[in-house]
């Protein structure tokens, strides 16, 4: 069977993708064996595709490679062939043999998405090199939300699911064969399934992207309302649809105290439960909760007066994750997000705190997207354990439209403390180019928890305690404009939420042209101009940013970036950068100039330097950032990323240094080790991290984890004018294995 396609505009007008673009899979009598070799008679019976188009470099020309996709089910998978066919096949660039790599997106790969409850809106995305390096995600809201597709809270990047591949070099180009459990997905009790579906190709050395349904150079394959459709799938058994991961743990750690290191070792088992309740309903369950096998963050210099955002990675809280989004700041940074799992089980410096257990309940029926999840802490810190409560409901409306509401709860457990949060929100998509989003919300907390953040109301006074967002979008091939605006009183307070800044009003403008010149080597520029103002609630200024920036994209993948930024600050509290040098209240105005150059990232050796010299609440700063990356084979490769940042101010003059280097070994798909170090100069820590990861069956894992804590200065800080370099605060290693019992 052929998958059709045909013109999108002809005599009988404009036909959507889903029309144009269908394929039907027929039912395998044998399950084809996954080693990389499209040999097996099952092969000679599939759907096959082989109408690609051009995204770029030339959209709507045809491709300039062949490429054939085959299609087979059975009861228990989604089968996938892909013969990727090069006339020059010793220019397929294939460096990264690393499993979730984002370099896996700068070099030769094939991506997959599956919109299975055809909603379009949401689907699974799956990508494989010629290497066979495998890269999964999971996509809500299209995948909306980022700057460029970049860090967009609605593409979940850190979700691993179980799938099978194997990928190989051929003397006509490479291949991969692909096996997709059905236990793996969600879709509705259906018999035969519709789903959407696309499929895209990254010929590197030609930097060109090809697509079966097209799609325009604004978006990417996430924009899964432009995907074609697949048929045929019926008869599927998902088993009992029951996943049990055991785990067990052993290991050993040294803490300082006083002037020797304190032995002590730790044994811990627990237990992870995922069970279909129905077809589109997943619940998971996890009891003594571990996550001594998740990397640790990468540090970051903080030069502001607002919290740092770090990404969640804990695997637990991962699947659906895009389903619990409710919040804003999709441009140049976060303004608030109301539910933020990091205020699970991790104090405010990152320290792990353990959980007891939890449950969580995620899915979509019909039209309605439920998610619900309950955890409890133990003590820790001081401060007693919690029970967390979050319940997410959003009904889909129209074609790629939404409206729903949440509630979160925080209550310490035997204690009186509480903090809630309740909000309403939608998503209209009302043209194909434009669309908003907004949200209500409240929170309650005892007034005499908030620990002085402010005085006890008195009666009748307003509680002051709401927040609201609205944003408005508008991205078409040539053009992206956006305004966004974001009121958040000043005893809002949502614990489990990520909120910078409160008892603010900040309204943001943002244009931006996308020219293609077609001469001089270059595929894009960019500029762009954007205004971000910012006031108290009584709408006295405090912060304004304009920012005028020119990208310039060229045709290798390597790109130029200038921006000019001109900021004012109204300072009410004293600034305290640093322990030793105070900036005083009062009001500032200084400028940013960047200048920033990045290779062709799929090279084996590749680089970003950047210079950024600034003026800075009245005195001088200079940014200075440099990356240096090697791919010596397809299984060894390292990174290493300077920063400085070289402050003189009236009140004090200080260098702020970060560097990390990380090396890979990657001994197969399935194999690897990593190694991240990381220098921060402003705290004086040198940190040392060692995870291996063996892969030795899909789900289960084994998992060997060293993580080291040094300090600059005096351990027993006795005498500040003794220097005892690089001195061990704490180390600790620890071995996991899980296994997974699927039925």
């Amino acid at each position: 069977m052929l998958g059709l396609a045909a013109p999108a505009f002809g005599q009988a007008g404009f036909r959507p993708p889903s029309e144009l673009y269908r394929v039907e899979a027929p039912r395998a009598a044998q399950a084809p064996d996954i080693d990389g070799r499209l040999d097996e008679a099952a092969w000679q019976d599939a759907a096959v595709i082989e109408d690609f188009t051009q995204q770029e470099p030339n959209e709507g020309a045809p491709a300039t490679e062949r490429t054939m996709v085959r299609l087979l089910y059975d009861e228990r998978a989604l089968y996938i062939g892909v013969e990727a066919y090069d006339s020059q096949p010793g220019g397929v660039i294939a460096t990264e043999m690393r499993r979730d790599s984002p370099r896996l997106f700068d070099e030769d790969n094939f991506q997959i998405i599956l919109d299975t409850f055809h909603d379009r809106r949401s689907g699974y995305m799956f990508v494989i090199s010629p290497l066979g390096a495998k890269l999964e995600q999971q996509v809500a809201e299209e995948g909306e939300g980022g700057f460029r597709g970049n860090n967009s809270p609605n593409i979940n990047v850190n979700w691993d699911g179980v799938w099978d591949a194997v990928a190989r070099r051929t003397p006509e180009g490479w291949v991969a064969e692909i096996a997709i459990p059905m236990v793996t997905l969600r879709f509705p009790a259906a018999d035969p399934q519709i789903w959407g579906a696309n499929f895209m190709r990254n010929i590197r050395r030609k930097n060109e992207q090809i697509f079966w349904a097209p799609i325009s150079k604004e978006y990417t394959l996430t924009r899964v309302s432009r995907a074609g459709v697949l048929t045929g799938i019926g008869g599927v058994n998902r088993g009992l649809d029951l996943r049990l991961t055991p785990y067990v743990l052993a290991g050993g750690r040294q803490d300082r105290v006083a002037d020797r290191l304190d032995p002590s070792g730790f044994n811990e088992y627990g237990l992870d439960v995922k069970y279909g309740v129905a077809s589109g309903l997943n619940l998971d369950l996890t009891l003594n909760t571990d996550f001594a096998q998740v990397e640790v963050d990468e540090e970051q210099v903080n030069l502001t007066r607002f919290p740092l955002f770090f990404p969640e990675k804990r695997d637990f809280f991962l699947e659906n994750a895009g389903m619990f989004n409710v919040g804003g700041g999709g441009g140049f940074g976060r303004s608030v997000d109301l539910f933020f799992t990091r205020r699970i089980g991790l104090s405010e410096g990152g320290t792990p705190i353990p959980i007891i257990g939890g449950a969580r309940l995620t899915g979509k029926t019909g039209r309605h997207n439920i998610a619900a999840m309950n955890i409890t802490t133990q003590e820790g810190f001081g401060s007693p354990g919690d029970n967390f409560f979050v319940g997410r409901y959003s009904r889909d409306i129209l074609d790629r439209s939404k409206v729903g509401a949440i509630v979160i709860n925080k209550d310490a457990v035997g204690g009186t403390h509480y903090n809630r949060t309740f909000a309403a929100d939608t998503t209209l998509a009302l043209h194909p180019n434009f669309s908003m989003t907004a949200f209500l919300a409240k929170t309650q907390t005892p007034n005499e928890s908030f620990g002085g953040r402010y005085e006890p109301l008195e009666p009748g006074v307003a509680a002051r305690d709401m927040a609201g967002y609205v944003r408005t979008t508008w991205l078409s091939p040539s053009w992206h404009f956006y305004t966004e605006y974001v009121d958040l009183q000043e005893h809002f307070n949502p614990e489990v939420g990520f909120v910078p800044r409160l008892g603010i009003r900040t309204s943001s403008a943002h244009a931006e042209w996308n020219p293609r010149p077609d001469r001089f080597n270059i595929r894009m520029l960019d500029p762009m101009w954007s205004l971000t103002y910012t006031t108290d609630q009584r709408n006295r200024l405090v912060t304004r940013r304009i920012h005028n920036m020119v990208g310039v994209y060229f045709e290798d993948g390597s790109r130029f970036m200038w921006w000019y930024n001109d900021y004012f600050e109204q300072l009410d509290v004293p600034f305290h950068i640093r322990p030793d040098v105070t900036i005083p209240t009062g009001t500032y105005r200084f400028d940013e100039w960047m200048f920033d150059y990045q290779s062709d990232p799929s090279r084996r050796v590749y680089y970003q330097a950047r210079y950024s010299p600034q003026t800075f609440f009245d005195g001088t700063r200079t940014d200075v950032r440099g990356t240096l990356g090697v791919r010596a084979t397809s299984r060894i490769s390292a990174e290493a990323i300077f920063n400085r940042s070289d402050i003189t101010l009236p009140w004090g003059a200080f260098e702020a240094d970060l560097a990390s280097l990380r090396l890979d070994l990657t001994l197969s798909p399935r194999m690897t080790f990593r190694s991240l170090s990381q220098w921060n100069s402003t705290t004086g820590e040198l940190s040392n991290s060692i995870r291996f990861n063996w892969i030795y069956s899909p789900g289960s894992d084994i998992y060997i984890a060293y993580d080291e804590l040094r300090l600059d200065g005096d351990p027993l800080m006795l005498n500040p004018h003794i220097r005892r370099p690089l001195w061990v605060r704490n180390r600790q290693l620890a071995i996991k294995m899980t296994y997974m019992l699927s039925r």
